[in-house]
């Protein structure tokens, strides 16, 4: 994978360094899925759910997805300025400019599949032109304006409340050191996801709940669909960026490392994101075909099938 000379978006806000300390905060990836999910209301409704639902979570995922993830945190308040999170480090220095870089390209290969209309469908729903999000870095903790406060112990995450991506530049040493999800392209992934999140919440598929199932199951489809939606990004910017068969085994690997069965979720019941196989098999679909369509998790009439 290749940035050089690539554009670089300005959609990007550093936060500088927050506080909060590990494990501080609300886990607010779950609570943006809650917003996505069931149209809550009132940050303070969706933070008592979600901080009941994050200790009640067995003590492996529990650690596996919010465990410390980073360094020591500064003191002070999740958000508070202090400093720049992109100059803290030369390894953040790097992660930034290279997020910024793949933002970039996400902003003009959605902006292309919205004017062109190749996207699914839900309820009639037309989404108009593509509206960029904003990538948000952070170091130790940050408050949003949509979904509370969080840690860096998190993770990235995307907040459909003021459809902003938030990442702690460190994560992607976390990828490598951690999670054992190496690579640049492997890094490229996890923007895309969460940018693939960021265009479910604008053609409405967030909104879509199929019947008999659980809100865990329906969890996993929206999870896939990003996955895929994120390969779909692959493949259009294979050209641009240079991506490789080696950089592609990097994503793929990235997608198994962060299945809820390799996360060490032994009850189906209780899997948010799909196993390993399911993410890796999506997130093929959208990069091998590069159509957003083929992405429709919720068309799949069985959830076994997925």
């Amino acid at each position: 994978m290749d940035i050089e000379g690539r554009r670089r978006s300005d959609n990007f806000e550093d936060r500088g360094q927050g506080g909060g300390g590990r494990g501080a905060g609300i886990p607010v990836a779950l609570v943006g899925a809650l917003v996505q999910r069931l149209g809550l209301r009132g940050s303070l409704v969706v933070a008592a759910i979600v901080g009941v639902g994050y200790f009640v979570l067995p003590a492996s995922l529990r650690q596996a997805l919010f465990g410390a993830v980073t360094g020591q945190a500064a003191s002070g308040s999740p958000g508070s300025a202090g400093g720049s999170a992109c100059q803290a480090s030369p390894e953040n220095g790097k992660a930034c400019d290279f997020s910024r870089a793949v933002l970039a390209s996400t902003e003009d290969v959605w902006s292309g599949e919205f004017q062109g209309g190749r996207l699914p469908r839900y309820g009639g729903r037309n989404p108009g032109a593509y509206q960029q999000p904003t990538l948000v870095v952070f170091a130790g903790g940050v408050s949003t304006s949509g979904c509370g406060n969080a840690s860096s112990d998190a993770g990235p995450f995307y907040c459909p409340g003021d459809r902003k991506l938030y990442i702690d530049p460190s994560f992607y040493e976390v990828m490598e050191s951690r999670l054992k999800a190496p690579g640049d392209f492997a890094q490229a992934y996890v923007i895309a996801h969460e940018v693939g999140h960021h265009v479910q919440n604008l053609i409405g598929s967030t909104q879509v709940a199929v019947r008999g199932e659980s809100k865990n199951q329906n969890s996993v489809r929206v999870e896939l669909q990003a996955d895929c939606l994120a390969g779909v990004w692959g493949h259009t910017a294979r050209a641009s960026l240079k991506i490789t068969d080696e950089d592609l085994r990097e994503a793929v690997n990235a997608a198994h490392a962060i299945g809820d069965d390799a996360l060490g979720q032994r009850n189906a019941d209780d899997y948010t994101h799909g196993t390993s196989a399911q993410r890796m098999r999506w997130f093929h679909t959208g990069f091998d075909g590069g159509d957003a369509r083929r992405c429709d998790t919720f068309a799949v009439e069985k959830y076994s099938q997925l």
